[in-house]
């Protein structure tokens, strides 16, 4: 069984964001980590987190959990940390995917909710290199920015899904040899198919990844 360790946030999350569990199509176990604000994990990374990551997983590993993800993609930065405190599988991010997303297509793309916030240390975390081929964020998308970062204004899927395909779109003119894109955020897999028809590519998110884990786990 999957389970997701969440951040604390309240914003509505539709199908294909890891927080709804009509995501995926089995059951999934959730455990918040109180503490754990869009501030300390994306803004300004809080290594105290760590230990309240580390015993919310215990907490899904005592419910069933066969491996563990969570909810937002920048803690890649404590990839390591986290998975050597905990008994089954744990993959923080989608960014994971990286590597192999490289080793299939060639140079990769990610679209991030906040670029500026996005840095080397987070694609080391992840087991990458150093940084893709291209990096692209949320940041000057007011309709994302302001539900999902923010959180200063109800979530409007039609707008957020026009920005996602202009920023995609934006991705593309940039850097014309892309051969994936990865979407780093958790709240970007339910525009996915809309970087796919922008792009043409194959895409690679939160979702891909936690399927992925639990046939690794299994």
């Amino acid at each position: 069984m999957l389970g997701v360790l969440m951040l604390a946030t309240s914003f509505r999350r539709p199908v294909g964001d890891i927080g709804n569990p009509l995501t995926f199509p089995f059951p999934v176990l959730y455990e918040a980590v109180p503490g754990a604000s869009v501030h300390r994990v994306v803004k300004e990374p809080d290594r105290l987190l760590i230990n309240e990551f580390v015993a919310a997983g215990r907490l899904l590993e005592g419910r069933g959990a066969k491996a563990i993800s969570t909810s937002c993609g920048f803690l890649a930065l404590f990839q390591s940390q986290i998975q050597e405190q905990l008994s089954v599988p744990f993959a923080a991010s989608s960014l994971l995917q990286v590597p192999e997303a490289e080793r299939r297509h060639g140079q990769v793309g990610v679209l991030t909710a906040r670029r500026a916030s996005l840095t080397e240390a987070h694609f080391l975390g992840a087991g990458c290199e150093g940084l893709p081929a291209a990096v692209a964020g949320m940041d000057a998308s007011p309709a994302f920015t302001s539900a999902i970062v923010e959180r200063a204004a109800d979530l409007d899927e039609q707008a957020v899904e026009r920005e996602v395909a202009e920023v995609t779109a934006s991705l593309l003119r940039g850097h014309r040899g892309l051969g994936a894109i990865v979407l780093e955020c958790t709240n970007l897999p339910p525009y996915a198919d809309t970087v796919r028809r922008v792009s043409g590519l194959p895409v690679f998110d939160s979702t891909t990844l936690c399927l992925d884990l639990l046939k690794a786990a299994s």
